[in-house]
């Protein structure tokens, strides 16, 4: 990593003191194996749906996953999953994440607010703390994976996973017209820049069964994803078909995967989870 990335991830070469927060995110990180930020150029995509499906596929195949939303300023990892209530600490003095299944386990901030509906106000190194604190200071255990749901853009939150987590790979989420595609180059930018590993892109919302007489309507057009990666030299790691059962399961607390186990879109998520786990 030359010196401008270094300066743009807000890394020094400078020794950094051990404090006891310092030593517990390299504790933590040291028992995940795997660490995946899932990202997006712009809002609106369905990433964090992506990142608690993918999380639910992965745990679904048997591997211990960690689902860590860092979206501060619009954390939906919780209701998407149904929680309710906020973290507690264990005898360590450490947080206790909230519990899915016996193999998925996530953190959010709307999680240690008494007010869901709240406003976080904060600037970057607030962040940066709080972020780094989401891994030091959570008993997260042993992991294969850890699911990082950042918000969209190229801000303090991505950066920050950057620099906490050097060995983070991004997975991008897009949807397939051209203004989501613009704003996915700006991501692939930002990991070459950062030098941060991409496992791939993500089509969502690609192509809709109408309920009626089966027709595919193509309401964000199609291919655009896969085309982006390949003229980026990337890995395409499936699309998702729009379902409006993803939005009423997303509102319910209920994910797809769990309600509709024989949809194409839980058949996606698989196919992807398999994809990630093999690479």
């Amino acid at each position: 990593m030359g010196e401008c990335q270094k300066t743009i991830c807000g890394i020094s070469d400078q020794k950094k003191s051990q404090d006891p927060l310092d030593l517990s995110v390299k504790d933590s990180l040291s028992r995940i194996k795997n660490k995946i930020i899932v990202m997006s150029g712009k809002g609106g995509v369905g990433k964090s749906s992506v990142s608690v499906n993918l999380s639910i596929a992965l745990a679904g195949k048997g591997f211990k996953v960690g689902l860590m939303d860092v979206d501060l300023h619009g954390p939906d990892i919780p209701r998407m999953l149904g929680f309710k209530g906020m973290l507690d600490l264990n005898k360590n003095q450490k947080l206790n994440p909230m519990k899915y299944s016996e193999n998925l386990k996530a953190v959010s901030i709307e999680s240690l607010t008494a007010d869901k509906d709240d406003a976080i106000i904060w600037r970057g190194p607030i962040k940066h703390s709080t972020i780094r604190q989401f891994i030091g200071d959570v008993e997260w255990g042993d992991l294969d994976y850890l699911i990082i749901d950042a918000p969209p853009g190229t801000g303090d939150e991505p950066l920050s996973v950057v620099q906490t987590i050097p060995d983070a790979k991004a997975v991008i989420v897009t949807t397939p017209q051209e203004i989501s595609l613009a704003d996915v180059r700006k991501s692939i930018s930002f990991c070459r820049r950062v030098n941060m590993e991409i496992k791939g892109i993500i089509e969502n919302m690609s192509g809709f069964a109408c309920p009626h007489c089966g027709e595919k309507l193509e309401l964000f057009g199609y291919g655009g994803g896969e085309r982006t990666a390949k003229e980026g030299g990337l890995k395409f790691l499936g699309r998702i078909p729009f379902d409006l059962n993803v939005v009423s399961c997303g509102d319910s607390g209920t994910p797809i995967q769990d309600k509709y186990k024989d949809s194409q879109v839980t058949r996606a998520f698989l196919s992807i989870a398999d994809i990630i786990s093999e690479t």
